[in-house]
């Protein structure tokens, strides 16, 4: 569906800015090339097969998705999108069973951090026209997911190679912020570690959008999945990664009460904002308007307070960055896309709700 202008837009909506989505893509692209990594962009922050598209006509060599939903609904809204890395552990026969039947449509790989999700690969796989590839997932100083040490990797490797119906695919890590360095100290020592026990270690991949304009092989590190930097958030300016122009997603308000000379109501809450904070004060910036702070969300409310005069009135809309882009895209039935001529159009967010 099209519309003129956002002013025919109702109220909170998500509204993503086409140029700018394109910038994003293209800057990275160049910055993966000149780095020698290949780019495999997570879908998580847009679950949109169309900017998909865009990142694959870049460059990209694949995309990646965080859950075995998330990726199907990928792979149905964009057949061509040809390779797909699931960088989760998938556990359950129900959900390995449709891992198997994605398999008969892409390219596929998935990760594994412990022998109970390589047995259970391996047994919904048994069969299977081509094996799985499995990369183990290392935690290089992010401590979520991941096997602790190069001597644990290994030996994952190991069991991975001698599983039936699956083959060692290499190594994958998200790590912390800044940490790429001792990232790719682990990764360097694992991998020597896999190849001395006569494995092959075909890819090394790592991510963060925090550290992207940084991103390098460091001799070790083939490919990079940065996620947030396609549309940006108030978080990635804060940390300098990028500015409030580089930032394609907003969120459209309008305010519907004005209590107080330094107070108003505006109608998104956290059902569309997200109280995610990041380290941050505040819930997102107002564009135009940095001495107002978004410092309270309930569930259909958004409190904007102001040290002087807030100068707003009832039905002034105004535009908002959040704090953080990912969730907000999955708040919403749809994204309003303005394109480069300036119409709008509505695309439903296709893995909206993917969370299986």
């Amino acid at each position: 569906m099209t519309v003129r202008a956002l002013d025919d837009l109702e109220t909170p909506a998500v509204v993503v800015d086409l140029p700018t989505v394109r910038a994003n893509i293209e800057r990275f692209q160049m910055h993966a090339d000149g780095a020698g990594l290949a780019a495999r962009p997570h879908i998580k922050t847009h679950k949109l097969p169309q900017i998909a598209r865009l990142q694959i006509e870049a460059g990209a060599v694949g995309i990646t998705c965080q859950k075995v939903s998330e990726a199907e609904a990928m792979v149905d809204g964009l057949p061509t999108v040809g390779d797909v890395m699931i960088t989760y552990n998938v556990i359950g026969r129900a959900k390995v069973a449709r891992l198997a039947s994605l398999a008969q449509r892409v390219r596929l790989s998935v990760v594994a951090d412990n022998e109970t999700v390589v047995a259970g690969l391996s047994e919904g796989f048994a069969g299977a026209p081509e094996p799985l590839r499995v990369l183990v997932e290392c935690d290089t100083g992010g401590q979520r997911c991941g096997v602790p040490s190069p001597e644990a990797a290994c030996d994952l490797a190991i069991a991975i190679g001698n599983a039936p119906a699956l083959v060692f695919d290499g190594l994958m890590t998200y790590p912390a912020a800044g940490g790429a360095e001792r990232a790719a100290d682990f990764l360097r020592a694992a991998k020597s570690r896999i190849e001395a026990a006569g494995i092959p270690v075909p890819r090394v991949t790592s991510g963060g959008s925090p550290d992207i304009w940084t991103a390098a092989t460091h001799g070790i590190v083939t490919e990079y999945r940065p996620g947030t930097y396609v549309y940006n958030d108030r978080s990635l300016v804060a940390r300098g990664v990028a500015g409030l122009d580089d930032c394609a997603l907003t969120v459209l308000a309008t305010v519907v009460s004005v209590p107080t000379a330094n107070r108003a109501i505006i109608d998104a809450g956290s059902k569309v904002l997200t109280s995610d904070l990041l380290g941050l004060t505040g819930h997102g910036a107002v564009l135009g308007r940095p001495d107002l702070t978004i410092d309270q969300l309930s569930e259909e409310h958004g409190r904007i307070v102001s040290s002087g005069n807030i100068g707003l009135k009832v039905g002034d809309r105004i535009r908002i960055v959040p704090n953080h882009a990912c969730v907000v895209t999955n708040m919403v039935d749809a994204v309003h896309v303005v394109l480069e001529s300036g119409q709008v159009e509505r695309w439903p967010v296709a893995a909206r709700g993917k969370v299986i």
